[in-house]
This record gives structure tokens, sequence and C-alpha cells, in this order.
């Protein structure tokens, strides 16, 4: 059909039918959908073609259907849309006008289940200009209009929503006829549909209960949580909702009390009462404090009681008790209970919840319906924090496989699920950290089902004879548990109803191989561990099957964390982390101190009271621990949590924007009202001429006619005309300070640069190339010499990132005691000095010791007796009485008097450290101009005072004693640049925070990579100063069109966008950017196959003029070719394992070139093979392991990975196998694209099925560059790297 009517690459094609859209519509199953949408029928075909004439329900269907399979595939789907916008408002409300349809023959629930999630997405889009302007007219004050006149009236209260109020009124009785219907439907949209929602879900049968409805049900919600959800759709969207009593009507649904079919309706319902009752004041958008939430619930029911005293004395009892008595649900019930449902609706409509009844008139309500709904309302709620602080942190067996909450590897991406968005905006701070902190614990949770259902299979857990449970297997990660006892729980401390701490030991036989014993032996304080009881039915011998559910097969029973203290020596006492070496215990039987989570205690032994359950503490069995990188989620989940329990104080110029409000440019260094008029770009540029050609479009002043002295440094000021003025500041220092950038940098890098200096939040993105890490190492030496006060904090996602970055700082002239590298990614930095905290300490000693020295040194040239140079405090005094005398006596015989010259000559004649400077080099002063030797002798004394000025800073290392203390010091005081990973970061927060640890600038390289929260954390990394953040620059490196960080789990990558970092997120909302826009790592060629995804990404000259970038690759017809790839034997791909795809025909090609490419010369280690799937790259690697291992001409390639691990690398060869020939795959996703196109320098030889992904929408600028080509590999046999190429 798509080769007919609408293939791109077809070129007679049938016109336009309207039928053809009516028959597929028929068939809108899930795979028929993707080929549609893969096939670009929406493109080419439905919304070229799109007009009110066509516009049928089909239509409408088929259109929605498949931007609904794009947000599924994670791809743009507005795009088309721009490209024909004028019909698309009539498209809108063509789809909101069968959405609420009821009274004529429309489409089925199922088909309207679609509309509603395609509207939820609209919803979910207001950054789109051209979805914002419809939907923006949904949720908009005049749809107050549905609230009854009482709640109106009491709604308009505020005189300023009451002038507007009076606006549209009068607005509306302008309009004629049309244009009031037209405004009438969209503003009484959301009540209608709410009414439609109603009407469905009454209509479940109480005996069979459709699960079409059900379906409905759960998307409604769904949009509904997503409106409340966001502040621009809640402003007055909460008022209608509540009018509507939604909530209470969900609850005392039939769907409720359905444990299966109503589970994930019951989950939502409790995420959208969340949102309604959300600590925000809807219409300024400020968080509401504890304080004012106890207000506003003491309000309501002093209001209530009021109403109670004076119109209905059969609540005098209640209306004369005081709040605290009244305000729980069983007092509530006690009192209103009793009441005739008349009389309870005449309590709501006095406080403007229904409509007034008429005299003799009855309620059309239920009495539990009124019931309820004055006693939700009027309740004593649990704050928000109080929740979170009795949440259990570590996941246990009902979260761990509930699949609505933590789904299965294979989600489809279907149906909705209970979890928490993170999209654009979000209603506070609280609300930012809670969906972070449940998202991250659900995605650790996976991870730990994942590693549990490994762990048990392997033990293999059987019922024994005796009813017991036999292990008939073993887990390196897991042992049985021989003994497990409680042996403390502590008094709860004030304020709190759970245990201060609970304690436990577990004994343990290690009878295993020395390395997995010493593994155990080897866990440390603080590890996390995870106690199970498997309970399983399976008799002994049985066979696990994989098809089936593991946890009925084995009896998962109970999954409890715990955290270790340490193992037991001899005596019982926990062997503490030190120094000293470890006791070595006899035998094999190891016994564990273990924290528990005292929540989760509390709560187990309460159910096991009330109900009289099992204790799950007398049932543990086996005890699993975890690869230490992969276990700090514990540690993550307590800072966040710790955050949200203090004041998070958010530098004030950023928090709207983390929030996503406000102007998005507001934080840009233009619009800051501290920017800087004068900066000192020291070695940034490398020549004048340089620094004019960095500003284009701004007349350059210098300042200093002299040529001569027009060298670096530069310092530039930005006068209010635009005009740049150059102050030369050339000066002798000695020893002369090096230069050392030798990069000219291009106009973009240099703004980039100048952005950074400035205060406030500079975002910088960097296409493959284009020298991100040159300008962050440039940024952070300007911000080290300009404001040597402030220090720097250095964040980035990985180690090996953090270590390119820091080893380049290294080579700057940065003082190394300023430097400090934190985490243990230090060992891996190629460099014999220690960067760490205690080498940093040892350095600073040292370096006391060499300045000590030279002080004797001066000491001695200046004949002084004594022993000066034994302390720092001696050195100090030294310096005061001795060395500053001496300077100012000679300042006074050599600075001109009233108007008199002094000669030349009298400069170096009273210069009083001529024999300290013997072995500088000679002579010293010149003798030409008075003005060039004092510069000399000031240069020289600026040397002296450098000494006795480190000095001063090392002082304190000789009043600390202990190596502690010392580090503790150099990290709160000495350290000017501090590097560190996010993770480091919020793992170490709390204990930084405790320290003291203060930071004015944070530079984040690899920001697109790093997950949202880990993003916000390192921005808390100190405490606020009297109530303000000293943050002044936050400076975000990345490239959000590259991957995102990684996420184990696609329902939190997919449905909660847990893949969208903090700088996507920025990017979105229209945050400014600077984007680098020249490239010197590949060629030109290879840069046209992935520089069209930016701005104006172009060429640094080099790339077109170097012999390496000119020279055709030897032995290869083109620089890049991609290469069809058919069948081999008539198999193309398989898929031995889930996900696990391979491709024996393109492996075996793309090692037979890697062995063409080594037969021609081509050194190995400048040749990586990548591929898009894991199943591929162990096949990869097993051809070469066959093919190429034994043959050392052969040998291996530099790296056989995945395109996604070989983020952030590059070689001169890359040779890539897309795997795929039944559908495109993840490769749809044009970030990993651009990462496969990105990664070689000078060749590209792509092996893939040409047929299956020239169709794609998403990959044609690509692709179509690609097939351009031909698509057979076209070699030269006869020619060999070694060779000089003509070309």
């Amino acid at each position: 059909m798509a080769n007919k009517y609408w293939a791109p690459h077809v070129t007679e094609k049938l016109p336009f039918d309207l039928k053809i859209t009516c028959n597929l519509s028929l068939h809108n199953t899930v795979y028929n959908v993707f080929c549609l949408c893969f096939s670009q029928y929406l493109e080419n075909y439905l919304w070229v073609n799109y007009t009110p004439d066509v516009s049928s329900n089909a239509y409408l269907m088929s259109i929605c259907c498949i931007v609904n399979e794009k947000f599924r595939e994670n791809v743009p789907a507005w795009e088309v849309f721009k490209r024909k916008p004028q019909h698309f408002p009539y498209f809108f409300n063509r789809v909101l006008e069968v959405l609420v349809t009821e009274d004529k023959p429309g489409l089925s629930l199922q088909e309207q289940t679609v509309l509603l999630l395609f509207l939820d997405h609209c919803f979910n889009s207001l950054e789109v200009d051209l979805i914002r302007e419809q939907v923006q007219k949904l949720v908009c004050l005049p749809m107050w209009t549905c609230l009854i006149p009482a709640r109106l009236q009491k709604e308009l209260k505020v005189p300023k929503l009451k002038k507007f109020w009076a606006l549209i009124k009068k607005n509306y009785d302008k309009m004629d006829e049309k244009a009031f219907e037209e405004a009438d439907e969209q503003r009484t949209f959301l009540s209608r549909l709410i009414k439609k929602f109603l009407g469905v879900l009454t209509s479940l049968s109480p005996s069979e209960v459709s699960m079409e409805k059900v379906h409905y049900c759960e998307r409604f919600l769904e949009l509904m949580i997503d409106l409340e959800a966001q502040l621009p759709t809640r402003r007055w969207f909460n008022a209608v909702l509540d009018n509507s009593h939604l909530v209470v009507r969900c609850q005392l649904s039939g769907l409720t009390r359905r444990e299966n079919e109503g589970h994930l309706f019951c989950q939502l319902l409790d995420m959208l009462k969340f949102y309604t009752g959300f600590e925000i004041n809807d219409q300024t958008g400020n968080a509401l404090t504890e304080k004012e939430m106890t207000n506003l619930h003491y309000d309501q029911i002093t209001s209530l009681q009021r109403a109670a005293f004076a119109h209905f004395p059969e609540l005098q009892d209640f209306a004369l008790s005081n709040v605290a008595a009244v305000d729980t649900r069983e007092s509530l019930i006690k009192h209103f209970g009793p009441l005739s449902p008349n009389t309870l609706h005449q309590v709501a409509a006095y406080l403007c919840l229904l409509p007034e009844l008429s005299e003799g008139e009855n309620t059309t309500n239920d009495s539990e319906f009124l019931f309820e709904m004055l006693v939700s309302r009027h309740e004593r709620r649990i704050s928000q924090i109080e929740q979170l602080n009795q949440m259990p942190l570590y996941p246990t067996e009902k979260i761990i496989w509930d699949e609505n909450i933590v789904p299965t590897e294979y989600y489809s991406g279907e149906g909705c699920l209970a979890l928490p968005k993170l999209n654009l905006q979000f209603l506070t701070l609280h609300d930012y950290l809670l969906r972070n902190f449940n998202l991250f614990r659900l995605e650790s949770t996976y991870e730990i089902r994942q590693d549990i259902e490994d762990v048990v299979s392997r033990m293999k857990p059987w019922q024994s004879e005796y009813g017991g449970v036999v292990f008939g297997g073993w887990a390196r990660m897991a042992q049985t548990i021989l003994c497990f006892s409680i042996v403390e729980v502590a008094k709860p401390n004030i304020g709190e109803n759970w245990p201060a701490r609970v304690r436990a030991d577990f004994t343990i036989n290690l009878n295993v191989r020395n390395e997995i014993k010493a593994e155990w032996e080897g866990l440390r304080k603080h590890d996390v561990c995870f106690l199970i009881t498997v309970q399983p039915n399976l008799l002994y011998g049985t066979r696990f099957d994989r098809r089936q559910s593991l946890v009925e097969q084995a009896g998962l029973v109970y999954v409890r964390g715990c955290e270790v203290q340490g193992m037991l020596d001899d005596k019982g006492r926990v062997i503490e982390d030190g120094p000293e070496p470890k006791p070595k215990l006899k035998g094999d039987t190891r016994t564990f101190r273990v924290w528990l989570d005292p929540n989760q205690y509390q709560q187990d032994m309460t159910n096991s009271i009330q109900t009289g359950a099992e204790d799950p503490y007398e049932t543990f069995n086996i005890i699993m621990r975890r690869k230490p990188k992969e276990n700090n989620f514990k540690a993550v989940l307590e800072t966040i949590r710790n955050l949200m329990n203090t004041e998070c104080v958010v530098p004030e110029w950023l928090h709207d924007i983390i929030l996503g409000y406000g102007n998005p440019d507001s934080a840009h260094y233009s619009r800051m009202p501290n920017q800087i008029s004068t900066l000192d770009f020291n070695d940034t540029f490398l020549s004048v001429d340089h620094l004019k050609d960095s500003f284009p479009g701004h007349k350059v002043k210098v300042t200093v006619d002299d040529p001569a002295l027009q060298i670096p440094p530069f310092s530039i000021g930005l006068l209010l005309n635009n005009n740049l003025v150059n102050r030369g500041e050339s000066e002798y220092i000695y020893p002369e300070r090096n230069w050392l950038n030798t990069i000219r940098f291009t106009p973009t890098q240099i703004e980039a640069v100048r952005a950074g200096m400035q205060p406030g939040l500079t975002m910088v993105v960097g296409p493959p190339g284009t020298g991100k890490t040159d300008v962050a190492v440039q940024i952070i030496s300007n911000l080290y010499h300009n404001f040597p006060e402030q220090r720097t904090l250095i964040v980035t996602h990985s180690n090996q990132a953090l270590n390119q970055l820091f080893e380049k700082i290294m080579a700057l002239d940065i003082d190394e005691r300023h430097l400090l590298r934190l985490g243990h990614g230090e060992e891996e930095l190629e460099t014999e000095k220690d960067f760490s905290r205690y080498g940093r300490v040892n350095y600073v000693l040292s370096r006391r010791l060499e300045l000590l020295q030279e002080v004797a040194r001066l000491q001695e040239s200046l004949g002084v007796s004594g022993d000066v140079s034994y302390t720092c405090e001696t050195a100090g005094h030294f310096y005061l009485y001795q060395v500053m005398s001496r300077w100012e006596e000679y300042m006074s015989k050599v600075r001109p008097k009233h108007g008199q010259q002094v000669h030349v000559q009298e400069v170096a004649s009273h210069f009083p450290f001529h024999k300290y400077f013997s072995n500088a080099p000679q002579p010293v002063f010149k003798g030409q101009t008075y003005e060039e030797d004092m510069d000399i002798a000031e240069g020289c004394f600026r040397h002296v005072k450098k000494i006795f000025t480190q000095l001063e800073e090392f002082r304190a290392f000789e009043l600390l004693r202990s190596g502690l203390d010392r580090s503790k010091y150099l990290l709160v005081k000495e350290a000017k640049i501090i590097a560190m990973t996010c993770t480091h970061a919020a793992l170490k927060r709390h204990d930084l925070v405790e320290l003291g640890f203060k930071y004015d600038n944070i530079l984040m390289e690899e920001a697109a990579q790093i997950l949202e929260i880990e993003t916000f954390i390192p921005l808390l990394l100190q405490n606020p100063e009297d109530g303000f953040s000293r943050l002044k620059r936050w400076i975000m490196i990345g490239d959000h069109h590259q991957l995102p960080p990684v996420i184990k789990n696609m329902a939190f990558q997919k449905y909660s966008n847990m893949e969208q970092s903090l700088f996507t997120r920025f990017v979105r909302l229209g945050v400014p950017t600077v984007d680098l826009d020249a490239q010197g790592r590949a060629r030109a060629s290879l840069c046209n196959l992935y520089n069209w995804r930016y701005k104006k990404l172009g060429n640094l000259p080099h790339v077109q003029l170097q012999p390496e970038f000119c020279s055709p690759n030897p032995g290869l017809t083109f620089d890049f070719q991609l290469i069809d790839v058919e069948d081999f034997n008539g198999v193309g791909e398989t898929e031995p394992n889930p996900y696990f795809y391979q491709n024996l025909a393109e492996a075996e090609y793309a090692v037979a070139l890697f062995m063409y490419m080594r037969l021609l010369g081509y050194p190995a280690e400048k040749i990586s093979i990548l591929t898009t799937y894991n199943g591929q790259k162990h096949l990869i690697r097993d051809v070469v392991n066959q093919r190429c291992a034994s043959n050392p001409f052969f040998g291996h390639p530099s790296k056989v990975t995945t395109v996604d691990r070989f983020q952030g690398q590059q070689n001169d060869y890359i040779i890539l196998s897309l795997v795929r020939t039944k559908a495109v795959g993840h490769l749809r996703d044009v970030r990993r694209l651009i990462v496969a196109m990105s990664r070689a320098r000078l060749g590209l030889y792509i092996f893939a099925r040409v047929s299956l992904f020239h169709n794609c929408f998403e990959l044609t600028p690509v692709f179509s560059q690609l097939t351009a080509r031909p698509l057979q590999l076209h070699i030269w046999p006869q020619e060999y790297y070694t060779e000089v190429v003509q070309v």
C-alpha cells in the first residue's frame, strides 16, 4: 500500500483516496500502526492531504494513532503539523468534539481511549507553540463558568480575579453567536469530559467488568493527573475538578473494590488524590509551608463548625469542640453519621460544595457520597514530608513484583502506569524532588529485582521431604542464612513513632573458593544487602520453567533490605574499618551485624500484631549482596530525602527556571544585575588579531597603540555602545608566567568562555569534535585567575570524562595546591602526582618545606640571624619585620617626590634583594628606562610576597596534626578547583555539608548524560549563607542530540521520561544556549552525515587542509559507504533471547572488512567495530576470536562494542553493523544515529538492510546521503596504507 500511495522513494504514486484511510483505520492493531508510522503514512499521506472536508472519524483516528505511536517510540511527533499548521485548529477541535459526543453514533470507547491519550500528549507538549495555542483555551480562567454559582463567588473574592472575570464576561457579550458557541465549547470541554467519564464509571457492571471501560477510566485518570501536575494547566482547572467531586465519586465506585481489574485504577486514583491536595497556592504558584497548610486545615474545620453552630442544632457538640478533637475521620463519622442525606446536602451547600436545595426538594445524592465528601475534605491529613519520612527506603516484595509500578523489561508502552512523569514543569521544589525520588527508587528496584531473580534461580530452592527448604545450586552473590536474630530495637526519637535504630545479626557458612570468601569478608560498612525468604512449592529436582513466574515457583515470600555495620570477631564485637589489619578468624562460619530499616520494621511489627500475620524476621533464609558500583541507591535516596527535609535554597536567579516557569533567558548573563563589565581573558587570545576576529560585529578599540605591547593577557570591557576595549596589561613577573593556551578559539567558543566567566546560567551545546573540553578548561582557568577568592566545583557523569578534563587542567598554570580530585576514579589519572585529599595534604607539607628553604635563603641573603625558617609562623614574623621594612624603605628612596625625577640607576642600586635574585637571568635590571626597571623590581617583590602568602595559607597544616583534619581543611579552605562525579556528589552530600564545604561556581561536563536529580544535587552541596545560596555561576556543557542518561527499565525511560536530563529540559524550555559551530575531528564529508542535526555546524580550517583529511582511505574507494547485506542462508536477524538481536551475515562481513584493512597495513588500534545491539557485539567478538585471534597479523580491533558504550570516544576508522532486518528498532532514536555517525574521523563503513532503513522518516537526512553512493563495497586492493595516495 505504501509503495503505491506514499512511500518516499517511489516516483509515480497513485492519487489520494479517502477510502484508503477508512480501510486502514479498521485494522489499527499495534503492529499495523507501527508499520504505518514507520512507512511515513502520516507525513506523506494523512496530513498533507488533510482538509476539513475529509475530517471523518476514521481520518481523526488514523492521525491520533500514529501520533501516539510516535510518542511510544519516543520520536518527534509534532514536526509534521508545523508544515501545514492552518488546519491544525480545526483538526484539534474535531478531536474535542468526538471525545464528548454522546447523542449520536461516534467512536467506540476503545477508540475514544486513543483520543484521550492523544489529548494527554498535547497537554504534555506545552513547549510547542502550535499545541499550546490550542490547549490553553481549554484550561484558562473562563472555564470557571462551570462552577456552581456559590463556589464561583467564593473563588472570585480576590479583587484581581473579580476584575478579570468582569472583563471576560464583557468580551463574551461582544461575541457573535458562532464565536460564542465555539468559545463556550472550549471553556466547558473538560467539565463535559468529566461528566462523560463519570457516566462510564457508573455504567461498569458489578458482576462482569468491561476491560474496555476500565482502560478508558485509567487513561482518563492519567489525563487528570497530568493536568494537575503542571501549574499552567492546574491553575484554573483544580477548582473545576474539585467542583465535580471526581475523586470522591471514584473512591466510591465499584471499580475500586475489584482487586484485580481495579488495582491500577486505585493506584492512579491515589496519585490524583495526592495532586489535588498538593501543598501549593494554585493562583500564585507559591509552595505552602507546613504552617500554612495547618492554617488552611483549621480554617476549613472552623468554617464547618460555624455553619454547624448557626444552622444545624444537631451538630452543636461538633461546633463547640476544639479542632484537634473533631478533625479525625473517626470523630467526623461519629458526628455526621446520624445525619439525613438532606441535612448533609444542606451542610455541603452552605460550604459552597453543592447547589442549594429549593424548599421541599430532596437531594439526588446518596448519603454515602455526601458523607465521604464532607469527611475527606475536613479530616486531618498527614503532611507530605511526614509521609516521606515514614516511607521505607528499601523495596519490599509488594513493590518489587508489582507490574503497575515496576514493569518488566518488555514494557510495550501500550497501557498507562501508576508512575510519576518528568516533563517540562514541576509544581514546587518538593514536587520536583519527590518525583525524582520515586523514580530513582523504582529504577533501583527494577535492578534489584533482576539481581534477586538471578541469585534465587541459581540457588534452586526446592521443598525437602520434610517440608523445609533445600538448595540445589549456589550463587556467588548470595549465601544461605544459618541463623538470624534481632539484637537491638532502640527507643524512638522524640516526635517519632518508629524505632531510632534496629540492628540484627546473621550467620553464614563461607565454605567457598578463597576469592569469593574474601569478597564476603570484604563487605564494608554501609554496604546494602537483601534478606530474602523463600518457601518453595516445587519438590527436590524439579526444573524451573523460565516462562513461568519465578516468584511462584521459588516461593519468594519476603524481601527486606539491610545495611552492613560490620563483621563480628570471635568476641562478638564489630570489626571496624581502619588502617589496622583485620583479625583472621578461624573456620568458615561468619556473623555480620546489620542495620534494618526502622520504618519497615515498625510497619511489619504493627501488621504482625494487628492481623496475626507471620513475622518476616523469623523466616529469612538467603542473604544477597550486590556489586558496589550498582549499590549506591540508598545513599542517593537518603540524600534526596534529606534535601526535602531541609530548606532547599536554590539561587533566586535559578529557582523558576528549574521548575520550568518564567522567562527562560532570565538567568543569562546579559540579564543578570551583577554582570561584570571588565574581564581578564588571560591567555584565551593568541594575539590581538585573534582578539579582533573573535568578536565579529563589534568594534574593537585597543587602548595601547604600541604593537609591541599588544600581547596577552588581554582585559576586555563591553561598553554601552557595544564597543569592546582592550586594556593591554603586559607586566614582568618573576619568574615569567607561562601562557599555555595554544588553541585559536573560534568566535563561538569565545562567546562560550565569556558567558562562563560572567555570573548566571551558561549552557554550551557541543556537537562532536567541537572542543567542548578545551572550552571548559579555558573557563576554569579564567575563573581561577579572575576570581582567586572563589572556588569552582567540576562535575561530570563518568570518571573517564572527569579524568580527561582534570588532566588538561593540571597542564594549566594553576597552583597544584589548589587542585583536588574526589572519588575513587582518581587512581586512573595518568600522572604520578596524587590529587586525592591525602595526596594533596602530602603535597602541601612538602611544598611548605620547599618554601621554608627559600625563606632560609632569603634570610641568609639579607644577613639576618636566628632560625626564622623553622615554621610558617616564624617566617611570617620575618616577612613583617625584615622583608617589608626593607621594601618600604626601598620604595621611599626610588619613588619620585614633588615632580623630581629619579635616575634609572637608583632603581637597581637601592634594590635590597640583589643577592637573593642572583640565580635569576642576569642582569635583572636592564637600566634603560625607569618604568621598565620599576616593573621588574615590583615583579621580583611579588615573587617574594607570594612565598610568604603561601606559607600563611599552610600555617593551619602545622596546627592540625591528624591526616583527617588536614584533609578536611584542604577541602574546605585550601582547594580552589574541586572535581568529582555526579554520583560521588549524591553519595557524599551529607558529609560535605557537615564539613562546611563552600563553592561559588559549578561546571558540568557531559551534562546531557546526567540524570535530572544527579544534576540538581550538586547545586546544594553547601549550606546557605543568611538564607541565600552563594552560587554565582552554573556552566553546563553537553549535547542533547546525543544519547541521554542510561535507564535500564523501558517503562521509566519512555512512560516517565526519566531519561530526560536537566540539560535537555532546559533546551526544551528555550533557555539560551551557545552552540559550538566548528568541528575539527572528522572529514567534512563525514561531518555532513550528522551536521544537519545542529544549528550551524561547520568545519575548522585544518579539516580541509591537513593531508590526513584530504587523502582518500587506501584500498577503499569511498571515505564512507553503506553496504547492503541480504539474508545469509535465508536468515537475516535472529533473536536467541528477547532483545538479544544478532545478524551473522553482517558480523562476518564486518570482520572480513577489518581483515582486509589489516592486510593493507591499517593499524588495528585505529579500527573499531561498533554495533547497535549487545547480541551482535558478542557475535562479532566470537567471529573475531575465530577468524583473527590466533593470527598475530590480524589481531583484535581497538574495540568491539555497542554504539551506546562508545559515546564520547572516537577512532580513525569505524565499521558499523545495524543488525536489524525486520524492524528499525532503537536506531530510530535519532540521538543514537548521531552518535553512530560521529565516531569516525577518516572512514565509516556501515552494514545494513538498506530496504528497511531508507524508508524511516527520522533517518532520512542520513540515509539519503548514504544511498547516493553505491550499495556494494568498492575497494582498490592494489593500494596499501603506507602509500601516499595522490588526490
